[in-house]
């Protein structure tokens, strides 16, 4: 009487063929991660990678955007921050993260 019961309920153990069954389930799976990893991972990486190598490459001259929208000059590079000349005597100190883009390279 248990038994039939037990087939009902799926407590019994899957036939021994059912393996190679098993890995074509999350055969899909994996593939959707690979496909997660090279759409949406590797791009945002390699972008940050970009923006990292253009910070460290900053030097006076340089004329750059920042996040705020503000154009400026460069004035002076330190560890964490940034000066901008935005206008004739007015430099402001930015942080080196707020900047987004160099418009023009100073050779």
């Amino acid at each position: 009487m248990s038994f039939p019961m037990a087939v009902e309920f799926g407590l019994t153990p899957p036939p021994q063929g059912q393996n190679s069954n098993m890995l074509l389930q999350f055969l899909p799976l994996g593939l959707i991660c690979v496909i997660f990893y090279f759409l949406l991972f590797r791009p945002a990486r390699v972008k940050q990678k970009k923006l990292q190598a253009m910070l460290e490459a900053l030097k006076p001259g340089d004329r750059v955007v920042t996040a705020a929208g503000i154009h400026g000059t460069v004035v002076g590079v330190s560890e964490e921050v940034v000066q901008l000349r935005i206008a004739e005597n007015v430099k402001v100190e930015f942080s080196k993260s707020a900047v987004v883009s160099v418009v023009d390279r100073r050779e």
